[in-house]
């Protein structure tokens, strides 16, 4: 079976910017009260955009880097737990968008995991012929079900999009390793987007970061092995940008002491499934991961579930 591997990245996020102090002027909170417990300074919010806007200007942009025609892409996926709109779906609306003629499109809502578990799918799809070429999108508006009165957690929410453009390859040492995934649904509760015409994202905090912090680097560690590497030889890490706090214990953790570390999260805030493509293709534009580095992908929280894999980076 041939390969996939990551031929270019993309990346979109709103103008507005929402500020801490902005926060402080809704909320019983502060800035210095924000940074300490979360590291988070500024996020996006979109105004009059949706979740698949957000996803087509990502995936414009990756797709235009990677130099394909749509007609060249075999299949759409787009990770998000936030698409209002149910049928079509949101990666359906991409392909429309964007003039994919008749690929296969469809959305993975995996919560904070889904980019990985979208990525790991479309790997699986491209080993098995079934696509050449494949667009995988991580696209969240999470600000569509921010309880703006609950200061644990609007402080945290922010929207945007990233995406991947993965082709098929013959080279083994380019490619997008096996994939770790898994879901604990005792623990369901943990992080959750509950309610009917207006549903409102929920998490128990202290679980969450209990959890993070002692469960998440034997599974990272796990994903290095099944790419036949040690954390050491990483060149780059990005975890789902949940807290800045969870981020660097894991990377203690992992020993990977040379490793990029994307810290994303304190200028975008948490944008769930968007978190990871959209810290990766922003560390692989400003020039911070060259072609070729192993990097480690981590994504982890609603459901509760986990997924996550080493790359090399396009």
């Amino acid at each position: 079976m041939p390969h996939s591997h990551i031929v270019a990245l993309g990346h979109y996020q709103p103008e507005h910017v929402l500020t801490n102090a902005d926060l402080a002027a809704m909320v019983d909170t502060s800035d210095e009260w924000i940074r300490r417990r979360t590291g988070i300074a500024t996020r996006h919010i979109a105004k009059d955009e949706t979740a698949a806007d957000l996803a087509t200007a990502a995936a414009r942009a990756a797709v235009a880097t990677a130099g394909l025609q749509p007609e060249d892409i075999g299949l759409v996926t787009v990770a998000t737990c936030t698409a209002m709109q149910r049928c079509p779906n949101t990666a359906a609306q991409v392909a429309g968008r964007l003039g994919i003629p008749d690929a296969a499109a469809f959305e993975i809502n995996n919560g904070c995991a889904g980019f990985s578990a979208a990525l790991a799918t479309a790997d699986h799809a491209i080993r098995a012929a079934a696509a050449q070429h494949a667009l995988v999108i991580g696209a969240e508006k999470m600000s569509d079900v921010t309880d703006w009165t609950d200061r644990s957690t609007c402080i945290l929410l922010g929207d945007g999009a990233g995406a991947a453009v993965l082709s098929a390859t013959s080279d083994a040492s380019r490619h997008i390793g096996p994939v770790v995934w898994g879901t604990d649904p005792s623990r369901g509760h943990t992080v959750r987007i509950e309610g009917g015409w207006k549903p409102q994202f929920r998490q128990d905090g202290q679980s969450v970061f209990r959890w993070a912090t002692t469960e998440v680097a034997p599974l990272a560690r796990a994903a290095c092995e099944r790419a036949g590497i040690t954390p050491d030889q990483l060149g780059a890490i990005v975890t789902h940008q949940a807290n800045l706090r969870i981020i660097d214990a894991l990377v203690r953790q992992l020993d990977a002491e040379n490793a990029v570390i994307a810290r994303d999260v304190i200028d975008s805030g948490n944008t769930s499934a968007a978190s990871i493509p959209l810290a990766l293709a922003k560390l692989v534009e400003r020039g911070e991961i060259t072609s070729g580095t192993p990097t480690l992908l981590f994504g982890f929280g609603g459901g509760l579930s986990w997924a996550g894999q080493v790359v090399t980076s396009p």
